[in-house]
């Protein structure tokens, strides 16, 4: 029994319009763009093994695309979840962890005014019962937006309006400037 050739389904539209989008696409995801290449390539009636030869593929591979584009649409072209190691944190612990970073620790009845990353991940071990490193820590605080120090400078606006004139004059071995009229 001969097998028969799979071939794309009629696109639509919508569906030629985005396929050709993400076929030509240099920002696109790689894996997307590929995937859309097979649809397009095989639109007008190439075979499986013809399209493959031409981007380099398998015959399998290209049969398994054009048989999630058939039945899904545009949408057999995106990645399914995969399975892997779960997360090591909860999201139970990971809001503990937020929540902990944003409080003050002289609120908590710490001897500090500030956290830094080895206090902070002392005190989640010690009283939240999480058990987190330093490096997962900072990682997290980064996932979540939060910046572990804001950066301070010396320039810029001084905290005291009335900073030069408490200054008094410059130093008198220091040469005034001509003035150019």
């Amino acid at each position: 029994m001969a097998a028969r050739a799979l071939r794309v389904r009629e696109l639509t539209a919508e569906e030629e319009g985005e396929v050709r989008r993400v076929a030509h696409s240099r920002t696109e995801p790689a894996r997307r763009v590929e995937r859309a290449r097979i649809v397009w390539l095989a639109r007008s009636g190439r075979t499986a093994a013809v399209v493959g030869q031409a981007l380099g593929l398998s015959t399998d591979t290209v049969r398994l695309w054009l048989k999630r584009f058939n039945a899904e649409g545009l949408d057999g072209l995106r990645d399914r979840p995969r399975s892997g190691r779960p997360a090591t944190y909860t999201p139970e612990q990971v809001s503990e962890v937020i929540a902990a970073s944003l409080t003050k620790p002289d609120t908590l009845g710490l001897p500090f005014g500030s956290w830094t990353l080895d206090r902070l991940t002392a005190y989640l071990h010690e009283e939240k019962g999480v058990p987190i490193k330093r490096s997962r820590l900072d990682e997290l605080l980064l996932a979540e937006g939060l910046r572990w120090r804001q950066q301070e400078t010396w320039f810029g606006e001084r905290v005291d309006p009335a900073f030069a004139e408490k200054r008094g004059p410059s130093s008198r071995s220091t040469r005034r400037h001509l003035r150019i009229v």
